[in-house]
């Protein structure tokens, strides 16, 4: 097992971007690409485990954290940039994605030996998982997208919120979301919602997973609360053919950070298996 872990390449606003790649030793092979949600992270529940399934399945798996998801990369698993975290937005992660993207396919990548240029393959959570199906949507080199407890419109966190809340955001240009985790109050400034408003059709997470002409596996917990599994079954109407896979658990498949077992809960790991098996019969 080959394993490098925080390489760092350009991201949005001149942020920078700490990649992982985890690969096993032989001819090149299928990348595939994990995109974290909101409040997560490229190691978040020691995903390491993860990742390693994957490469060792016959894949070259990339994970990544966000450019202004709160993280360093003398921090990449805490929330120490919140400047940056309040300026995050779905056109940066877009962004992000595209750069990540055009890292895994480009000629000088000192990895290019192990990948399969060919096939170029997304995994995201949560918001992760609206942000790869739209990216999916304007990258015609992406071959298949697997969704894990994905949301199915761009607006998290606010989605919910009484008009009052909003009004109040527009009025202060800020509010704050408690980080259950950390306890951190975690700013949000009003441009994530203008990004959103200016962006409307670009971030149209249900036409752009109707436009979507590949395979795609949609994966939730009948259990989630952060996003409802209502969410998986208006992914499962707008996609042509997609496959949806439904567990019996939470957001996190039954997770947590840290998460400190020795392996995976049965409902993420069944989840892993499932995707794996989905990208292996492409």
């Amino acid at each position: 097992m080959q394993i490098t872990k925080n390489i760092l390449i350009d991201g949005a606003g001149g942020k920078p971007i700490a990649l992982d790649i985890f690969y096993t030793d032989g001819p090149p092979k299928p990348a595939v690409i994990y995109a974290h949600g909101f409040n997560g992270f490229k190691d978040w529940g020691r995903f390491d485990m993860i990742a390693t399934q994957f490469a060792e399945a016959g894949f070259c798996f990339i994970k990544f954290n966000f450019s202004h998801n709160g993280g360093t990369p003398e921090a990449p698993e805490d929330f120490v940039d919140l400047e940056a975290y309040g300026k995050n937005n779905y056109t940066k992660e877009l962004y992000d994605l595209q750069k990540v993207i055009d890292w895994v396919l480009m000629e000088s990548n000192p990895y290019k030996a192990v990948i399969d240029s060919n096939k170029v393959l997304l995994i995201g959570h949560s918001r992760g998982g609206g942000i790869v199906l739209l990216k999916g949507a304007e990258e015609k080199r992406i071959k298949a997208i697997a969704t894990w407890a994905s949301v199915s419109q761009c607006k998290t966190p606010w989605g919910s919120w009484p008009d009052d809340r909003m009004q109040k955001w527009k009025e202060t240009g800020v509010e704050y979301y408690s980080n259950s985790r950390t306890k951190q109050q975690m700013p949000l400034y009003y441009q994530l919602h203008e990004d959103y408003k200016n962006n409307r059709e670009r971030l149209d997470v249900l036409k752009a997973t109707k436009e979507l002409a590949i395979p795609i596996l949609i994966c939730h917990g009948t259990a989630d609360e952060a996003v409802p599994v209502m969410n998986a079954h208006l992914l499962h109407e707008a996609a042509k053919g997609a496959e949806l896979f439904l567990v019996e658990s939470d957001h996190v498949f039954g997770r947590k950070h840290p998460w400190t077992g020795s392996n995976l809960p049965e409902a993420m790991q069944a989840v892993v298996s499932k995707t794996i098996q989905f990208f292996s019969d492409l």
